[in-house]
């Protein structure tokens, strides 16, 4: 991210070793591997609902419906289209997914919206800080009418 000139986000230590040993020990945490198995990405993935994600500012999200989020993304860089791939793990457990991201990620940005991702709005953090919010619906809802 730092060379990419996002020098604000994942700050301080986070995420800490206990963050990622936490999500670990819920089930939350996922790696992404090649078929040699070499490291390609890493990311959380909860499924429920996201205190954070309450209150949405200036939109609102797609739906009410259940949803899982992908958290705490990142990637070696060694391959293109890792959220892409990350999507389609995740979407074998959840028909929503939301994401967000800090506004300095435009590498992100580009990532989630070229990955399907509507804008939903800005939601806040525990600390406060903003963040881009996005929603992608996985699956869509069954059409049909009834004609007799």
């Amino acid at each position: 991210m730092r060379s990419r000139g996002n020098t604000s986000q994942w700050t301080g230590g986070y995420p800490s070793r206990d963050i990622i040993m936490e999500d670990i020990a819920h089930g939350y945490h996922y790696i992404g591997e090649d078929e040699d198995g070499e490291i390609l990405m890493v990311f959380s993935f909860i499924v429920g609902a996201d205190p954070t994600y309450a209150l949405i500012e200036g939109g609102e999200w797609l739906n009410d419906a259940p949803y899982g989020t992908i958290h705490r993304m990142a990637s070696t860089g060694l391959k293109g289209g890792m959220l892409r791939e990350c999507v389609r793990f995740c979407s074998r457990f959840a028909d929503n997914i939301r994401i967000d991201t800090h506004a300095d990620n435009g590498e992100m940005q580009r990532a989630i919206k070229h990955s399907g991702f509507a804008y939903c709005g800005i939601i806040h953090l525990a600390d406060g800080s903003p963040r881009i919010a996005f929603q992608k619906e996985c699956r869509p809802p069954i059409r049909f009418e009834i004609k007799f």
